[in-house]
């Protein structure tokens, strides 16, 4: 998968991207990244990249020529691959648009920065806008390591456990419950002794419960979105009456 970022602040995106889980998928040859600063599209000595906004107002806009002129550039026009601006005003990210956008092999991420971008840009460039979260951050940069994080995890053979994200929190639409390492006990406090029964099958029953009862306790509007067995639902009928 590929990664084309573009950005005002090219030079906060390589620390991460050349570290741990993103390095050795890169290793690889599983994940590549092309980072490009907008102002190198500029056409003034200055590399100016924003203006006042029509209208008055506060804070400063992104122009659209050096926008365009770079995208076009790098990914062409018309553009073969989604061109995604991340914005507060985009559609709220998660798992199911992880798991979507995954599928795809190229990925071109705007990074806003100042008020946000001339609208033309919106309207005539990007194919997608997506938001990390109702709230405000300086620019774009943060929420696209977000999503490349999110979407690198989905990538066949990036972690080390093979469906090693399949279990995550929000994956199988449920939170991830408890989980324990050595040493087995720990100032007093015990491992379950069902993890260390050695029966994979009471022990992914165990597993499954708590993921019911941790997202019960804190993310129960998800149950009602997520599948649940028969099984599933018995059980959730006994946490209700406090009988789990």
């Amino acid at each position: 998968m590929h990664f084309d970022l573009f950005s005002l602040l090219p030079e906060v995106f390589p620390p991460y991207l050349n570290s741990s889980m993103m390095k050795r998928a890169q290793e690889k040859g599983l994940l590549s990244f092309g980072v490009h600063n907008i102002r190198d599209w500029t056409q003034d000595k200055h590399h100016v990249t924003d203006d006042n906004p029509y209208g008055g107002g506060g804070g400063m806009i992104m122009k659209p020529e050096p926008i365009f002129d770079a995208v076009e550039d790098v990914i062409g026009s018309p553009p073969d691959c989604p061109i995604i601006l991340l914005t507060p005003q985009g559609r709220v990210f998660n798992q199911d648009e992880a798991q979507r956008l995954a599928r795809e092999p190229r990925l071109a991420l705007l990074c806003g920065r100042y008020e946000g971008v001339d609208e033309r840009v919106r309207a005539h460039l990007v194919t997608d806008e997506i938001s990390i979260g109702d709230y405000v951050l300086t620019g774009g940069e943060l929420p696209a390591l977000i999503l490349i994080d999110a979407l690198t995890r989905l990538i066949p053979g990036v972690l080390g456990a093979e469906n090693g994200a399949a279990n995550d929190s929000h994956a199988t639409g449920l939170l991830e419950g408890a989980h324990y390492t050595r040493p087995a006990e720990y100032r007093g406090w015990d491992v379950p002794a069902i993890l260390r029964s050695g029966d994979h099958g009471k022990v992914a029953q165990w597993r499954r419960e708590q993921a019911l009862i941790r997202t019960f306790e804190r993310r129960p509007e998800m149950l009602e979105k997520t599948e649940l067995s028969k099984k599933d639902k018995v059980f959730l009928e006994k946490i209700k009456k406090g009988k789990a």
